[in-house]
């Protein structure tokens, strides 16, 4: 079966969107109808995501810019400070997307074909935010979102609220209050699976300009620069289309602190049987870091 999907990203802040993105073209399970950008530079998000589909002969994916600020502004865009170096450069200014907001197009596509696409959230939540705010009974057929924390007694080292929901906590209050049946893939999860050197020589290995290109940005990224490994966070999300049995869930309720002075953006769990959200409560991860790695490494799904 073929799971349509848009994926809507903060594509270069960290490199686990770019490897998420390329467990996407190697799947033949996921058809990918668009990728929305979001949060800061969106421009250059677009255009990095346009060049690397280019690579391997994806150039009808329409990808779309979308809000590049929080929905209440309350904080400063984060920028890592590293987006798109050794892979833009002053020529790709000129590279062109489509011209539709990537709200409109959320809105558009999702009621075009109602209970077909599977949107996928590996960024802060202010585009699906707004999509839904635009139309409260968005037809999705699932919500699958990369973020979060639940911080349990063997989670006391992760901080209090992760990444893509401290950035739009009020975004992620008005996703996680929608209704929309959502699977969540919390930093817990996330932390456990790594790509090393090893898996990036494989990826290398293949041989395609999209490889090179894809182990080329892993190898400058700072934490593996640094490590020799970095964590495969948004990946896991698109694993979860692929084959969710490496993923055990529980159903839960959420409530997003939006005001802490300690605690903005943190997520409030409790076990909720009624509920239409799905928490990651452990990861088999061996079995998913060796998904990860052959698959990009083969590139076997899409026509290079």
């Amino acid at each position: 079966m073929i799971t349509k999907l848009i994926l809507d990203t903060d594509i270069t802040t960290d490199i686990d969107d770019c490897l998420a993105l390329a467990l996407i073209v190697a799947s033949p399970e996921l058809q990918l109808e668009g990728v929305t950008c979001v949060y800061g530079d969106v421009d250059l998000r677009a255009r990095y995501t346009a060049k690397l589909l280019a690579l391997c002969g994806m150039t009808s994916v329409p990808i779309t810019a979308g809000m590049r600020l929080p929905l209440m502004n309350k904080r400063p865009v984060y920028w890592g400070g590293h987006e798109g170096r050794g892979f833009l450069t002053p020529e790709d200014d000129a590279l062109s997307y489509s011209s539709e907001h990537a709200v409109d197009f959320i809105v558009r596509m999702v009621n075009e074909q109602p209970g077909q696409i599977h949107l996928v959230a590996i960024a802060p939540l202010t585009n699906v935010a707004m999509a839904i705010l635009r139309d409260p009974k968005l037809p999705l057929a699932h919500l699958t979102i990369m973020g979060g924390v639940m911080r349990g007694a063997n989670g006391l080292h992760l901080p209090y609220a992760e990444h893509n929901i401290i950035c739009d906590a009020d975004a992620a209050h008005v996703v996680f209050s929608s209704g929309i049946p959502t699977t969540l893939i919390p930093l817990d999860l996330t932390t456990q699976v790594r790509v090393r050197r090893a898996g990036m020589e494989r990826i290398r290995a293949g041989g395609t300009p999209f490889q090179h290109a894809v182990a080329d940005q892993l190898a400058v990224y700072p934490h593996f620069a640094a490590n020799d490994f970095t964590y495969l966070h948004d990946p896991l999300a698109i694993a979860m289309l692929i084959d969710p049995s490496l993923v055990e869930f529980k159903p839960v309720h959420i409530d997003v602190e939006t005001n802490g002075q300690h605690s903005l953006g943190a997520t409030l769990m409790r076990a909720d049987d009624s509920s239409p959200i799905r928490v990651g409560v452990s990861v088999d991860v061996a079995r998913f870091e060796e998904l990860f790695v052959s698959r990009v490494a083969s590139i076997s799904g899409k026509q290079m």
